[in-house]
């Protein structure tokens, strides 16, 4: 009995390493995603790039962080007093062992500028 709980304990163990091995590095590229897309409103709301200016930056952004994105799928709109809206929806694949799922994301920023 005592070894089945010790198989049973390194089983889970490491089911839960190969989960987080899995599905962190999607949530942590999100995270880096939202981070570089909050920056480039921030300090495009004070410039003069365009709308199609700010969408390739944060297009390649996406690139470097691998992200499954079209430049079609990155919203940007300005606003009143050069208000610049940034939003994207995307979805990663991550294929579990007999549980495939798809991770949606929605990342986005807005600043309105003093």
């Amino acid at each position: 009995m005592r070894t089945l709980k010790m198989i049973v304990g390194v089983f889970l163990v490491v089911a839960a390493v190969y989960l987080g091995w899995t599905l962190v590095p999607p949530y942590f590229a999100n995270y880096q995603f939202e981070d570089a897309i909050q920056n480039e409103a921030l300090f495009d709301s004070y410039t003069s790039k365009t709308e199609e200016d700010v969408r390739q930056a944060v297009f390649k952004k996406a690139q470097q962080l691998e992200i499954p994105i079209a430049p079609e799928q990155i919203q940007v709109k300005r606003g009143a007093n050069n208000a610049l809206a940034i939003w994207v929806d995307y979805s990663v694949h991550v294929d579990l062992p007999g549980y495939p799922m798809d991770l949606n994301f929605h990342s986005g920023s807005k600043n309105k500028p003093i």
